[in-house]
């Protein structure tokens, strides 16, 4: 039996829009819906307790969620989502846990799977679950990026992945991560030698390539914050805005302002209408406006996988990225990369990406024997990764 923690979607309600983390939990929900009595759902309460939710309302909820940030969100039907997921906080909360615990000790191959970061430090809740029930702890590291890189991090985030890391040293049966470049990082962190899947993610957006033709802009997707690296593209339009005045193609921040991203939020102001944020977009907005750029732009200091690398790539669109380990491994070797650090570099690529320029053209030509990877494909390594811990 497959006990896997929703305590990441539950909080995540109120967000009309996901994370890629909120994505990848609610594949992973998804995914074991099909799994029939083999699956449980669970989440862990304010005291650490990790309660069973009870089967239909964790599916409603799960369905209504997905619709929501596919769809976008309608009132009524964002508030019935909040609602459904306080009654299933509250069933983690007073429901029996002996019952859960008797449930999993019944089962050949327990597992209790936790795919976001969001409880892993806080042990103990696991730890009397494992020792209770006997369940092999099984979860997924996307990245640690606030232990390497501590300086695109608030230093309680970095203190609270060291401490979540340590919980995966001490506890963990086996690891799944996204990518080589995640895994080589944990590697480099772990005291002692446990199991460790690559299961490359999957994509979630609806996927079409028509033609399209219009003024042109880009798009860079991800959450505004430092490690981003949106000051640079800021400097590139403004450069841009000087030289070509109202002949400057646009550039549109399709992600929610994140940690430390106030400093490059100020400057908007002074750059629009050719800098816009698009906030909130839901995936049957954000997919159109992906497949009208000219390029989608990446200039990231550090990433454990690159997510939006392969949904730019699936709208059959071409990517210009930082030169980093993980994104060579999404993107596959279609993107043009680039030097993170490299402001001239960047801005000759985006001036030669706004026109139909020979360069775009062989991004074109490489995208076009591009394969997009599958969430089937993902869940294969990782059923399979279940299975063995028999």
């Amino acid at each position: 039996m497959i006990a896997l923690d929703l305590s990441r979607l539950l909080s995540r309600a109120g967000f009309a829009t996901p994370t890629g983390i909120d994505r990848v939990e609610l594949a992973y929900a998804r995914h074991f819906l099909t799994r029939g009595a083999e699956h449980c759902f669970v989440a862990i309460d304010a005291v650490g307790k990790i309660g069973a939710l009870p089967r239909a309302d964790a599916t409603r909820f799960i369905e209504m969620l997905g619709t929501m940030w596919s769809d976008g969100a309608v009132p009524e039907a964002a508030h019935k989502i909040r609602v459904l997921a306080r009654c299933l906080h509250r069933a983690a909360l007073f429901g029996d846990a002996g019952e859960l615990r008797t449930r999993l000790r019944g089962d050949a191959n327990p597992v209790y799977l936790l795919v976001s970061h969001g409880h892993l430090h806080r042990p103990r809740g696991i730890a009397r679950l494992k020792r209770a029930s006997g369940a092999h702890f099984v979860c997924v590291i996307h990245d640690l990026i606030p232990l390497d890189y501590p300086q695109y991090s608030s230093r309680a985030q970095t203190a609270r992945h060291r401490r979540r890391i340590d919980t995966v040293t001490a506890l963990a049966d086996a690891v799944i991560v996204n990518s080589a470049a995640t895994r080589e990082a944990l590697t480099q962190r772990m005291a002692r030698d446990i199991p460790i899947a690559i299961a490359p993610l999957g994509l979630d957006l609806p996927v079409e390539r028509p033609q399209t033709v219009g003024p042109p802009y880009f798009v860079c997707l991800g959450t505004i914050e430092p490690r981003k690296n949106h000051a640079l593209l800021f400097d590139i339009w403004s450069r841009l805005i000087a030289q070509h005045g109202e002949r400057a193609p646009r550039l549109l921040l399709a992600g929610r302002r994140g940690w430390g991203s106030a400093q490059v939020v100020n400057r908007l102001t002074a750059m629009r209408p050719f800098v816009e944020e698009q906030a909130g977009l839901p995936d049957a907005a954000l997919a159109p406006l992906l497949r009208g750029a000219r390029a989608m732009l990446l200039p990231s200091f550090a990433e454990g996988f690159g997510l939006p690398v392969i949904e730019a790539l699936a709208q059959g669109v071409p990517v210009l990225c930082s030169d980093l380990p993980a994104l060579r491994e999404s993107g596959s070797g279609v993107p043009d990369y680039l030097d993170p650090s490299d402001a001239a570099a960047w801005l000759a690529a985006i001036l030669d990406y706004t026109d139909d320029s020979p360069r775009r053209r062989t991004q074109l030509a490489r995208l076009a024997q591009w394969c997009a990877p599958r969430w089937d494909d993902h869940f294969a390594i990782v059923d399979e990764l279940l299975a063995g811990l028999r």
